[in-house]
């Protein structure tokens, strides 16, 4: 059975609470956290314009069109504003809401945009875009590759370091959402030029940043560098100790409690 994608999840009680997932994935990378969550918040994880069963992409890709996607859902729960927590692509609309005056707090787990240029050449863009043509290549034979846990292992090998918490149903999930995410190469586009920017002193909330030490896609510290440099030297930056790309999906207990830790800072 193909999985079924819907645009998101809200439940729980509390003070708001906003989930953005990274670059071909959906709102349900953040299910092992979720209910933990849910007992400190109301929580909304959200599809991203563009990925599965988020909305569709209207018009030109630009650096508002993720941020305006996620604020139009918190408008249509009653959300002003949130505490937010992003990773990767997640990481960077959380900190363009705080710019946005939308965020309360921002947790932000390994967020794109902080590398050099040679590596934002060299690495990051090229890996997404053949990527994506693999993953479209995969997705069909889904429930083969996750039925056994070598399959499970290739399929993560690059978002975990340790895979034991992930299920088939997760990574079928996640090879067929990526197979079905439009916004995939008009997002590596806009990352070339103009590429992702920030303007530090619009930003009026607390800060952390959550980075794995067994990051493949986006090692640290290099690819903070900008972040740390430049952006937001004066924010908090926590390491997770052989912890992959995806700290959600690995240690979801930690990952849940550093959110409720930024969320008290503010």
């Amino acid at each position: 059975m193909t999985p079924v994608f819907t645009p998101f999840h809200h439940g729980g009680s509390g003070p708001p609470l906003v989930l953005i997932h990274g670059i071909t994935d959906t709102w349900s990378t953040w299910e092992l956290v979720i209910p933990p969550l849910e007992r400190k918040f109301e929580v909304l994880a959200v599809t991203l314009p563009g990925h599965a069963g988020g909305p569709a992409l209207k018009g030109d890709f630009t650096a508002d069109t993720l941020p305006a996607g996620i604020e139009a859902a918190m408008d249509g729960v009653g959300f002003g504003s949130a505490h937010v927590a992003g990773n990767s692509l997640g990481g960077w609309v959380a900190l363009r809401l705080a710019e946005r005056g939308r965020a309360l707090s921002v947790s932000a787990f390994a967020p794109v945009g902080g590398w050099s240029a040679d590596f934002q050449e060299r690495h990051a863009f090229d890996y997404f875009v053949t990527q994506q043509e693999l993953v479209k290549r995969a997705a069909p034979f889904a429930r083969e590759i996750a039925a056994t846990p070598e399959g499970r292992r290739q399929a993560t090998r690059f978002i975990v370091e340790d895979d034991s918490l992930i299920t088939a149903e997760m990574v079928v999930r996640q090879l067929v959402g990526a197979a079905n995410c439009p916004a995939a190469i008009p997002l590596v586009k806009f990352a070339r030029e103009p590429g992702f920017q920030f303007d530090p002193d619009r930003v009026d909330c607390p800060v952390r940043f959550i980075w794995g030490t067994s990051d493949q896609l986006l090692r640290w510290p290099e690819t903070a560098v900008r972040f740390q440099e430049k952006w937001f030297p004066d924010a908090v930056y926590v390491e997770l100790d052989g912890v992959g790309h995806c700290p959600q999906l690995e240690v979801p207990a930690e990952t849940a409690e550093m959110i409720a830790g930024t969320a008290r800072l503010a």
